[in-house]
């Protein structure tokens, strides 16, 4: 015990000396960067705003002191509510990030403020609040309010940040007037307009701080005792959860509002707080509250001085992305080396149960699926009178036979490359979205577009599959001396994500309508599609899941294990580079011909194996059919939902794929529940 004290109190002083460090350099960029003021002129107006007259002493005194008191409260609130989330869960991986509530609070903020604009001044807290408890809630409703503590939990509130992204992505999508302002705050950006924000955020935050430094501390060491040593002794465990929590999602709620979302920073201040040996909950809430001020202030600093050499605004959302990142990355592999695969919610059949045999009315169903889609976009036609059935014209199969083509090879090309993934590393979560590759692709198409001037189209392959390529070697090298343990991989490549996600956020946020442009591609359209990109896109596709197919033996062979593939003298590391490849070759054609489509490489291998398509060859084949149907149809229900206004089909795959995932995981905890009892 005495070991362990003084390596807390070395640690804590170590931190004491880093966290001023941090604060000196947060709180000199801002003050310094392009303000000709001297010392004097500065001190007085912190004293005497009122005394401003010229431009720089009215910049100084309205904007430049109001923002760094928003980053140094903001940190204080993200630290606060980060370790009171950690706490309540026992979950070292807990934060607003990984809870969902970020990106639910967000959603409600663009609803609200796209449709009902007049509503948005006095509901915009109302309305953060309700989005975030609606996030918790629903991943409380997936993993039970006793199972907080593995990696279904953050896997869960992934499923939902996608599922909100998705939705925010449509409403922005919808209106186009609303574009230009919606990447800043969605970024994280800390710049204020006098003091008006801060007054307005104080009054609302600063009482439900002091009443969880008052009286969460206590309740927090009972419920580290469990369930029952804390009913033992007289906490009533169901509702001090529940009105903590309240308290936690309503401090992040009020700070969106204020500053848009800000990731990362409620996740790094404990972990930090509990490495520097702060074991008490008190010690850690205070700590962590300190944390979170020095982290977000040095951050914006960091923000305020790459704004100042590029030219443009540099959100602090996203300089808190890169930042967090590889921090993150620390933490998961600290925390969840030892994990097993059993813990980590990653056994081959840990989310479906599958038949022994190919269900013949599940092929009835794809077969008759897919007819439909062919059908309606053959027969179903709009004309002056509305929607009705007859042949369509030459112009119309123009526009919809290669959106058709193309939706249906990009689909089966993201299922395949599901497959391939969740058999190479033994895991059921993994696909190309949670993992990061398709975000690696879709970060490269972009940053080519906007950096250099490329275009989107067929050269835009070759910079998806670096993009791949890279996420994927990124990936397995963070998780090679952790032996590919799957929840390893899986938060690392949420982090991956989650990372290149605010890059691509930050090219994006200089808000000209050629963006609107990208964000379409973004969000998976095959609007520009023609016929000969759809050709291609279909005969690359139809050649890679040939090629999976020829090699389906390895992928077998692993599925069993490295060990026994390797006994079998298949050779593990020309096997793995080769199945890589074909995965980064399929999500690279498929992402660069339509955009990043979400859950498909998710889903349709889960469907495939609950249709009991057990071996590799009869998953690859029924896994893109399903994909294929899924983006199609989502396709066509975009062309003709809210006609003549149309939605993205990834957006739409996306938000039925989310959908379909969070109803998988929910029957899974139900039918475990049942088992047990």
């Amino acid at each position: 015990m005495k070991q362990q004290s003084c390596l807390g109190f070395k640690s804590a002083g170590a931190l004491i000396a880093i966290l001023g460090i941090l604060f000196a350099v947060g709180i000199a960029l801002p003050l310094t960067i392009e303000n000709p003021l001297s010392f004097s002129d500065c001190l007085d107006l912190l004293l005497h705003p009122a005394k401003a007259e010229s431009f720089d002493a009215y910049y100084y005194a309205y904007g430049t002191l109001p923002r760094l008191a928003a980053a140094i409260f903001g940190g204080v609130i993200l630290g606060l509510v980060g370790c009171l989330l950690q706490q309540l869960t026992q979950n070292p991986m807990t934060s607003p990030l990984t809870l969902g509530t970020s990106s639910g609070g967000w959603l409600a903020i663009v609803v609200l403020s796209a449709f009902f604009p007049e509503a948005a001044s006095e509901w915009l807290l109302a309305a953060a609040f309700a989005g975030a408890l609606l996030a918790f809630g629903l991943i409380v409703l997936i993993t039970g309010p006793r199972n907080m503590t593995g990696v279904t939990l953050v896997i869960s509130g992934m499923v939902v940040n996608l599922l909100f992204g998705a939705i925010a992505t449509a409403v922005v999508l919808l209106h186009a007037d609303f574009i230009q302002n919606v990447f800043l705050w969605g970024a994280g950006d800390l710049s204020q307009n006098g003091w008006s924000g801060l007054e307005w955020l104080l009054p609302r935050t600063l009482p439900v701080i002091l009443l969880i430094l008052l009286f969460a501390p206590r309740a927090l060491a009972l419920i580290s005792l469990g369930d029952e040593g804390a009913r033992a002794r007289g906490l009533p465990v169901v509702p001090v959860f529940i009105t903590l929590t309240a308290l936690g999602v309503w401090l992040v709620a009020a700070f969106i509002t204020t500053a848009g979302v800000i990731n990362f920073t409620g996740l790094i201040a404990p972990n930090i707080a509990r490495a520097a040996g702060f074991r008490s909950p008190g010690r850690q809430l205070l700590a962590s509250i300190l944390i979170g001020a020095a982290l977000l202030t040095a951050t914006d600093g960091a923000a305020i001085w790459l704004s100042s050499l590029t030219g443009d605004i540099v959100p602090t959302g996203v300089v808190s992305a890169v930042v967090g990142t590889p921090i993150f990355i620390w933490i998961v592999r600290r925390q969840m080396s030892s994990l097993s695969a059993e813990r980590s919610g990653a056994g081959k059949e840990s989310l479906v149960s599958a038949g022994k045999t190919l269900s013949k009315t599940g092929v009835v169903v794809l077969a008759l699926a897919l007819l439909a889609v062919l059908f309606l976009n053959l027969f179903l036609v709009s004309r002056e009178e509305g929607w009705t059935f007859g042949l369509a014209g030459d112009y119309e199969l123009l526009l919809r036979g290669p959106r058709l083509v193309t939706a249906l090879a990009a689909g089966a090309g993201l299922a395949a490359a599901g497959v391939i993934l969740q058999r190479l590393i033994r895991n059921p979560l993994a696909s190309p979205d949670i993992l990061g590759v398709s975000a690696g692709a879709a970060f490269a198409m972009v940053a080519g577009s906007l950096w250099f001037g490329a275009g989107v189209g067929a050269s835009g392959s070759v910079r998806a599959l670096a993009g791949s390529l890279a996420v994927l070697s990124v990936l397995l090298l963070l998780s090679r001396r952790a032996h590919f343990a799957p929840g390893i991989i899986v938060l690392s490549g949420i982090a991956l994500s989650a990372f290149l996600d605010s890059v691509t956020t930050l090219s994006l946020s200089r808000g000209t309508m050629e963006n609107y442009f990208i964000l379409q591609w973004l969000s998976g359209s095959t609007y520009r599609t023609t016929p000969e990109a759809a050709g291609l896109l279909a005969l690359g596709v139809g050649v890679l899941i040939l090629a999976a197919l020829a090699v389906s033996r390895s992928m077998t062979l692993l599925t069993v294990g490295r060990d026994f593939a390797q006994s079998r003298g298949l050779p593990l590391g020309k096997a793995s580079l080769m199945l890589l490849g074909l995965c980064a070759l399929l999500c690279a054609i498929s992402t660069a011909a339509m955009g990043p489509v979400a859950f498909v490489g998710l889903v349709a291998p889960h469907m495939a194996l609950m249709m009991g398509a057990r071996t590799v060859k009869a998953q690859l084949l029924a896994a893109s059919l399903l994909g294929g149907a899924i983006v199609s149809w989502a396709d066509w229900l975009g062309q003709v939902l809210i006609y003549p206004a149309q939605i993205p089909a990834g957006t739409l795959a996306a938000i039925l794929g989310a959908g379909y995932f969070l109803l998988l995981l929910l029957s899974s905890r139900l039918t475990k529940r049942d088992v047990a009892h």
